[in-house]
């Protein structure tokens, strides 16, 4: 029997890139017929190749660099005579999916390439060295020597993806968040009646039918009590939502295994403010998923104490929840909870029209509230950090002050 294997996703990879060396500068001297004396006419030698990293939509994960660790660039050519210079090396364009994050050997981070076409040179070409025509004076009409081409920078790096979406979902294991994913997109992942069927983080387009807009989707693997710290590679799976701007926050309404819905919420928030006070203030709302396996009864009585528990931690001044104030026009006393917890089924789509409609909602208020934000800084900007080798000294012989290093 023929198994077909699902691709991994990678969103951790090391690489080793290597500049080309600069060509040699030429020795030569002009020959001719009928000049005796012509002088240095020795060329330069042309540039090595940089690497550069540009983010590219054609990309998903860091796959391609399990397979491919090494990249090196082109050597510049040596120069000849007559003047003539060598050719530069091409530069060695190396494509990441948007959303990868460079560090350095030193844990450093180098570059944050968020979106299509951004550009880092994770390592700069030699310079080519002068050929002896640059040398010769008044006093040294025969310079015999010429400059060696310099070595292209070589470094290490460590890659790693977080995804790029206006959406995620998160919960505990088998609360839906796949089904759901496959019901409102045309993601298809898998689905199975048993927890971790989502091994890899997933994403998808959902469209309003009233407007055609759309927005993207990410659908981590099931968190677990620890996560912030690690328990199940949580903090792994919990990096991908910190680029999204909503959290859909799935709850099965049957809970999972022997707790109950209400605390398993409670676990998955508390992991996190463990994990991030930035990710636990995106704004939040409810799927209380799997209504059709319940009565009706059994559901509202969920839904309630979900509203209520939501209700005291935005007059708590919790800030996922900061929008329903904003909605009540700060008035705490109107602060509806039950706005927030939408009982849904993704096997019969039961809900999935209502909860959609205010997660568009909330997502082009996002939207509106990062263009105002972004008057002055661009989106998408790269963040470049000096590295540990971009360092300096001066030092004092007596006559001279000598400053080296190799920023200078």
């Amino acid at each position: 029997m023929i198994t077909k294997t699902l691709p991994m996703f990678y969103d951790r990879a090391k690489i080793e890139v290597k500049a080309g060396k600069g060509g040699n500068g030429c020795v030569s001297f002009r020959r001719e017929k009928n000049v005796a004396k012509g002088g240095p006419d020795g060329g330069d030698g042309g540039d090595g190749g940089a690497v550069i990293l540009t983010a590219s939509n054609r990309l998903r994960d860091l796959s391609d660099f399990q397979r491919q660790r090494l990249f090196r660039a082109e050597n510049g050519r040596q120069g000849e005579g007559a003047r003539r210079h060598g050719r530069s090396g091409e530069d060695l364009i190396v494509e990441v999916p948007p959303g990868t994050q460079v560090f350095g050997s030193d844990g450093v981070l180098q570059a944050d390439l968020v979106a299509e076409g951004q550009r880092f040179v994770a390592a700069k070409g030699g310079e080519g060295g002068r050929g002896n025509a640059h040398f010769a004076t008044s006093t040294r009409r025969t310079p015999r020597f010429a400059e060696l081409g310099l070595e292209g920078e070589g470094r290490e790096y460590r890659l790693e993806l977080k995804l790029l979406a206006d959406a995620g979902l998160l919960g505990f294991p088998n609360a839906g968040k796949s089904s759901l994913l496959r019901r409102v997109s045309h993601a298809r992942p898998k689905v199975a009646d048993y927890p971790f069927t989502t091994t890899s983080p997933m994403l998808g387009t959902v469209e309003d039918p009233d407007t055609r807009d759309q927005f993207i989707i990410a659908d981590i693997p099931g968190l677990l009590e620890g996560a912030s710290s690690g328990v199940g590679l949580g903090d792994r799976f919990l990096k991908h939502l910190e680029r999204t701007g909503l959290l859909f926050h799935v709850v099965d309404v049957n809970g999972y295994y022997d707790r109950e819905p209400l605390e398993n919420f409670k676990v998955i928030n508390h992991e996190l403010a463990g994990f991030s006070r930035e990710l636990a203030s995106r704004p939040q709302l409810v799927a209380l998923n799997k209504i059709d396996t319940v009565t009706p009864e059994a559901t509202a009585a969920v839904s309630g104490l979900l509203a209520r528990e939501i209700e005291k931690r935005c007059r708590n001044g919790d800030p996922a929840f900061a929008w329903l104030r904003e909605e009540a026009d700060g008035d705490p006393d109107r602060v509806d909870g039950a706005s927030a917890v939408f009982p849904v089924s993704a096997a019969t789509g039961s809900g999935l029209k209502s909860l959609l409609r205010r997660g568009f909602a909330l997502i082009v208020q996002l939207w509106e509230e990062n263009r105002s934000d972004m008057t002055e800084t661009p989106a998408g900007r790269t963040v470049y950090r000096p590295g540990a080798d971009d360092s300096w000294e001066v030092s004092y012989d007596g006559e001279r002050f000598r400053v080296q290093g190799e920023v200078i």
